[in-house]
């Protein structure tokens, strides 16, 4: 059975800053135990993942720093907290895998993008090791360099 590649359509943000700040070497996809008005919130777009991160504690994988606005009309009986941390759901022997990467080999786990998937959200996990200032730069002059290729192999055509 072929993977279905994710699209734009079904997309719902994307980490862009964590692809600058660490080398992804691998990635993994996690459910979220969200509330209801969290839901609503997340189908209108008001999510903010740009200075989010997930930790691990006691044996449990938590994404901190995740910033859904609620909605005004979602929301009456239950006071909502935009910040608040929120459980990811996936199988015991991966989440222990992940610990046992993070706890002994240095690496850090990162929230590359939020998705939907059957109706359900999905968090892209990455792992990844944090780069260097002259790694981010190393692979800024080589993303310059590709755009540069391209716009001259497209002129000369």
């Amino acid at each position: 059975m072929a993977k279905k590649k994710k699209t734009p359509s079904n997309q719902i943000a994307v980490n862009r800053k964590a692809r600058h700040d660490y080398a992804i070497e691998d990635n993994y996809e996690a459910g979220l135990a969200l509330m209801g008005w969290e839901v609503k919130s997340l189908r209108a777009g008001r999510v903010s993942m740009s200075e989010s991160y997930i930790l691990v504690k006691d044996g449990e994988l938590w994404w901190f720093g995740g910033h859904l606005t609620p909605l005004s009309s979602a929301s009456t009986h239950v006071k909502a907290d935009p910040t608040r941390t929120r459980k990811l759901l996936m199988h015991r022997s991966e989440i222990d895998r992940l610990i046992g990467q993070v706890e002994r080999k240095g690496y850090t786990l990162v929230p590359l993008a939020l998705y939907w998937k059957r109706g359900r959200v999905k968090l892209d996990i990455g792992l990844a090791k944090g780069k260097k200032s002259h790694d981010k730069r190393a692979s800024e002059k080589d993303r310059d360099w590709q755009r540069d290729k391209a716009r001259i192999l497209k002129h000369n055509r």
